[in-house]
């Protein structure tokens, strides 16, 4: 994936966001092709427009852990999120759930998060907590690390269960890193060096903002790393009144 930067007020680089619908006015239009009362309902809560400043926006940080990462092959096991605001956390309205992925778990996977077969055989499928999720996520601008994974999987997921998928705004802490990395490289001194981007796994790119170390690969774990790794990002590259349109997609 290429990054596009663009000068800024205040020396801000931005993503290049310009492929990124209008969500509110696309929301209107997918309320109205929506057959699933569950999608009708989340994208009737319309989210925030462009223009809102970042302080002002409400968030969810989202992280799933799946049985692989493949979206066609895969599937979710166990869901984080955490809603927050530039300036806070709201730990009291996180949430975790563990679902049934109806196939086998393999190795791999196991060893990666720590979930097992018998963790999953009381489990529900994830359209029992559908609604849950649904509406902890409406009206908020769901938070990633790496948007592949959350776009992909909980769309495949609700086509597979509904008939339909799902469409969301995201902003991507990954994406946001990896220009912020980019940058940092730019200019003949650093090619003459033969400076390189850093890494952009997210405890690595949380290092550098001096966050705390969390054991990886826990869903609600990883929400709560992420939507700290934005918040520091914002705090550290954005100005206050930078608009969610400059950073979302």
């Amino acid at each position: 994936m290429i990054f596009l930067l663009r000068a800024a007020p205040g020396n801000q680089a931005l993503l290049d966001t310009s492929d990124t619908p209008n969500w509110p006015e696309h929301f209107v239009e997918l309320a109205n092709n929506a057959q699933d009362a569950r999608l009708k309902r989340f994208y009737q809560a319309l989210p925030v427009g462009p223009d809102t400043p970042i302080s002002q926006a409400p968030f969810v940080a989202l992280d799933f852990e799946t049985t692989g990462l493949n979206p066609d092959q895969d599937a979710i096991i166990s869901i984080g999120l955490v809603p927050f605001t530039q300036q806070r956390i709201q730990c009291k309205g996180s949430a975790h759930w563990i679902v049934n992925p109806n196939r086998p778990l393999n190795e791999e996977s196991v060893v990666i998060h720590g979930i097992t077969h018998s963790d999953l055989e009381q489990a529900p499928d994830l359209e029992v907590v559908l609604d849950q999720v649904l509406d902890a996520l409406a009206g908020k601008i769901v938070v990633v690390h790496y948007k592949q994974i959350e776009r992909e999987f909980l769309d495949r997921a609700l086509r597979a269960r509904l008939g339909e998928g799902i469409r969301f705004p995201v902003v991507d802490t990954l994406d946001i890193e990896a220009a912020i990395q980019h940058r940092a490289c730019q200019g003949w001194f650093n090619r003459l060096r033969g400076k390189k981007p850093d890494s952009v796994r997210l405890g690595r790119a949380r290092e550098r903002y001096g966050l705390p170390a969390y054991q990886p690969h826990h869903a609600l774990t990883d929400a709560l790393a992420t939507a700290e790794l934005l918040q520091a990002q914002l705090a550290w590259h954005f100005s206050p009144d930078t608009t969610l349109g400059e950073i979302w997609q």
